[in-house]
């Protein structure tokens, strides 16, 4: 049988929710596993807010982090480590130049958060756990050195000001993307070799598949070069209208449905028919 690589976003694709893989998901990816498919994960996340479910998974396989900007492999000492980084003297200055728009904002050096303000809004999205350091204070004083990546919390109505700011300020040297939804209000700033289809094709490279042996799963606008990248781009049911258009195919079943697996399965199944 044919091994394939199969790239998983975690949030709103793997996941059920923000911290469970269903018991269903685990079981069959691990059979894809020992089949000898090679399941890789690709997140937004942290190494520390990942790694749990590479466990889960009984993976041995690189994780790709910060949508591509950290990629590595503990269990591999050879594996290519990939650390794209942002200047830090330019989330400073960004950061600066819009303090009436900014509530708060945050910078990650690997897996140590470098924080503004400590408060009970900003925890859920810090992730502060598996060893993390926690840093507070102004970025001139604290940030030394240049951040894996940069979130941002604007105040209400005024992200869309930021995401202009960034545009007409770094010209294409830095990106904002806007979470949209119900975050919409939070601003992630990234370089343009930030994504997960250059990420994807780093792993592929290292670990000997083609494109045509990639099936890619996501459901936002930052799995977007990862599902353009793989030789099966899918979206989950859930995904965003955006990503859809982008996608090669769309899961009959969203995230709380277990997705993924039905459409693995009926997938493999055509595969050996």
């Amino acid at each position: 049988m044919k091994r394939y690589l199969i790239a998983l976003d975690l949030d709103g694709t793997l996941l059920f929710d923000w911290k469970t893989i269903s018991p269903n998901t685990i079981n069959y990816l691990k059979q894809l596993n020992k089949q000898g498919h090679e399941i890789v994960i690709a997140t937004g996340r942290p190494f520390r807010s990942s790694e749990a479910f590479h466990k889960a998974l009984g993976l041995t396989s690189p994780i790709i982090n910060y949508n591509g900007a950290l990629i590595t492999s503990k269990n591999d000492k050879d594996f290519p480590i990939v650390n794209v980084t942002i200047p830090k003297e330019w989330v400073i200055r960004l950061f600066e130049e819009n303090q009436t728009i900014i509530q708060n904002a945050f910078g990650e050096v690997q897996d140590d958060i470098y924080l503004f303000e400590d408060t009970e809004e900003i925890r859920p999205l810090l992730h502060y756990f598996n060893g993390a350091s926690l840093t507070t204070g102004p970025f001139r004083d604290i940030l030394h050195e240049d951040p894996n990546g940069f979130l941002i919390i604007c105040h209400e109505g005024k992200a869309p000001l930021l995401e202009e700011y960034v545009s007409t300020t770094f010209k294409g040297d830095l990106f904002a993307r806007n979470w949209g939804s119900r975050y919409n209000y939070v601003i992630e700033i990234y370089t343009p070799i930030t994504n997960k289809g250059k990420a994807l094709k780093h792993v592929a490279d290292y670990l000997g598949f083609d494109r045509q042996s990639i099936i890619a799963f996501g459901d936002a606008h930052n799995d977007i070069d990862m599902l353009q990248f793989a030789g099966l781009g899918v979206a989950m049911k859930n995904a965003s209208e955006d990503l859809k258009l982008h996608a090669d195919d769309i899961t009959s079943f969203d995230n709380t449905e277990d997705g993924i697996v039905h459409y693995l399965k009926e997938f493999f199944e055509k595969q050996s028919g």
